[in-house]
């Protein structure tokens, strides 16, 4: 189906400058060397501590830079043909931020900003030749270490709800109520909830899609991210099924979102 999310990426300038905090945060692994991009970068694959990828930090050139990139993290989305959704999405009021490509043994992507200007990645992957099988598992909404929730933050979410669900396979699920006349708005995926569009966002600040990662203490994890160069910006706060959430932004400055329980 369209629109799972499969790959999650994270641009700084620095990988050595994050790597500490992501080890504390949330036990991953960043290497010290990457591998070279044809455009000057590097890519680096992140290990969980409990084995396989969590997703991958791209380095962030002077050139990107000046071109307006920031430290973010970036969410890649399954679609069946990357070129027809490249299309669709450009028909709808999308703009191209990378043109489709393909990479050999890793598969076609392309790189968009929807009509409210928040990016995201569109991709078919190509599995392992040694496992024709293989499925993504970086999204895991119950487990530590894995991404757990994606949230788009817009002011325009009608707009937003009807591109993204015309683009991809997604539903609305449960509507909570916000301020106002403002409805947080569940992402279903079939019978997978996958993130939600929220109303609300500062005035000065872009619509922008923001990653929740899962960990096993939220208060622990909050002493964790102030302890290491990050600084919390919203939280704990109490959100449905007894979790509690908070917003922070690592030292490179990319915001980030962990969701957990009290202990």
């Amino acid at each position: 189906m369209d629109g799972f999310p499969i790959w999650y990426e994270l641009m700084v300038p620095d990988p050595a400058k994050v790597a500490p905090f992501y080890k504390a945060v949330l036990g991953w692994d960043i290497p010290a060397a990457g591998n070279a991009m044809p455009n000057g970068s590097e890519y680096r694959e992140i290990a969980r501590a409990g084995g396989g990828p969590a997703g991958g930090v791209l380095t962030l050139t002077p050139e990107m830079a000046d071109g307006g990139a920031r430290p973010f993290w970036a969410i890649y989305f399954n679609v069946s043909d990357v070129d027809a959704s490249v299309d669709q999405a450009k028909a709808m009021g999308a703009s191209v931020l990378m043109e489709p490509m393909s990479m050999e043994g890793i598969g076609r992507m392309a790189m968009l900003a929807d009509p409210q200007g928040a990016p995201f990645y569109v991709m078919t992957p190509v599995p392992p030749a040694s496992d024709p099988d293989a499925q993504s598992d970086v999204f895991r909404s119950d487990t530590p270490g894995h991404a757990a929730w994606n949230e788009l933050n817009t002011q325009a979410a009608s707009e937003q709800i009807e591109f993204y669900t015309t683009l991809f396979d997604w539903q609305i699920g449960e509507e909570m109520p916000m301020s106002g006349d403002d409805f947080y708005s569940f992402l279903m995926l079939g019978e997978t909830g996958i993130g939600a569009v929220s109303p609300v966002k500062p005035d000065d600040m872009p619509s922008a899609w923001m990653v929740y990662f899962r960990v096993a203490d939220i208060d622990a994890a909050k002493s964790v991210v102030e302890a290491n160069g990050g600084s919390v910006m919203l939280g704990p706060q109490e959100v449905p099924n007894d979790d509690y959430i908070i917003v922070a932004s690592d030292p490179a400055g990319a915001t980030l979102g962990l969701v957990g329980r009290r202990v």
